[in-house]
């Protein structure tokens, strides 16, 4: 038995319809694949392997935050290890000077103007801030870890309470002079030197922590990545600037001034050491921030190689298919408007 197939505009018109939609569709996949050389649902191409790709992709995302993170974390370094050179170099200029002073007259009026010069450098550098944190305050990175010494101020306050206690009279007093030579040298190796120790230091000077930040430079490497403004070769400069800033220096004998001297170059070499030991670990630190950075760029590499393996789509392949499907799309589209064209009245 013999049959028909039924024709019609309408059929036509519908599967041509269907036909463009398809190929739309289909060109906007390989339009993307021709545009980003790699598969436009890589789910739906790699199946099986879809957990491989997803893995390498955690694992190239990791390495990037790494590599992100050492970057701010060698900015932070970077400007500690600066402040920790330029107070040392203040410092072994500041010696240089103190020792020329010891035996001059009028050795406490050379040397007030570079010492007190000197304890605001030291408090602004510890009191610097990067990227909004202070980079001297431990974990406490939110607050200026130093105190301002100035009139009024809780350090200010106890070095004029410990003074007056000690002598009966304040530093600006004529009375200064009276001080003997050992019993300057009793009041700064037991009262003025608890102000710059434990806990004293931590009430009237520094809201620093001891504990400083730690950072993760690579998948298996943990390193201290700041600095306390409570390391001793702060404290020890602070002290000595302090002391030939604020105790009365001008009007005291040169004998007692030359204990306060001595004292106070004890303490600038020992905080130049400390600072030099300091800059020593920072700059350990940096260098193997450095090394893993490198390191994880390495690891990128390969693991972009890996994806693109995986991913990759043949460009020119994906821009033929372009071209064929616009093809396929223009053509439809004019048959389209020639079958709307098409009437039974013309027959009539």
């Amino acid at each position: 038995m013999m049959s028909a197939n039924y024709i019609s505009t309408l059929m036509l018109s519908s599967s041509l319809r269907y036909s463009i939609t398809s190929n739309q569709s289909a060109l906007s996949k390989a339009s993307t694949e021709a545009t980003t050389g790699r598969f436009a649902d890589v789910g739906l191409e790699l199946g099986a392997s879809t957990g491989s790709d997803v893995s390498l992709r955690a694992d190239l995302s990791f390495a990037d935050q790494l590599i992100d993170t050492n970057g701010l974390v060698s900015g932070r370094l970077d400007v500690t290890q600066n402040r920790i050179t330029q107070l040392g170099t203040t410092a072994q200029d500041f010696l240089k000077n103190l020792i020329a002073a010891r035996d001059a007259d009028s050795g406490a009026r050379i040397i007030l103007p570079s010492a007190s010069a000197n304890l605001q450098d030291l408090i602004g550098a510890l009191n610097v801030s990067y990227n909004g944190s202070y980079l001297f305050a431990g974990i406490n990175t939110q607050n200026a870890p130093i105190t301002n010494y100035a009139a009024g101020s809780a350090n200010k306050n106890q070095v004029d309470s410990d003074f007056l206690s000690t002598f009966g009279f304040s530093q600006s007093s004529a009375s200064v002079s009276s001080i003997a030579p050992a019993q300057m040298q009793s009041f700064l190796n037991t009262t003025f030197d608890a102000e710059f120790a434990s806990p004293a230091w931590n009430t009237n000077w520094s809201s620093a922590t001891d504990q400083t930040l730690t950072s993760r430079i690579s998948t298996t490497e943990v390193v201290d990545s700041s600095v306390s403004a409570n390391e001793p070769g702060f404290r020890k400069l602070a002290e000595a600037y302090t002391m030939l800033t604020d105790l009365g220096n001008t009007n005291m004998s040169q004998a007692t001034f030359q204990t306060v001297v001595d004292k106070a170059i004890s303490l600038v070499s020992g905080g130049i050491n400390d600072l030099a030991v300091l800059g020593g670990s920072v700059g350990a630190v940096q260098q193997r921030i450095t090394s893993a950075t490198d390191k994880l760029n390495t690891q990128k590499d390969i693991l972009n190689k890996q994806i693109v393996g995986m991913e990759q789509v043949d460009p020119a392949e994906a821009s033929v298919r372009v071209n064929t499907l616009q093809t396929q799309i223009q053509t439809a589209l004019a048959l389209t408007s020639q079958l709307q064209k098409i009437s039974l009245i013309n027959y009539l």
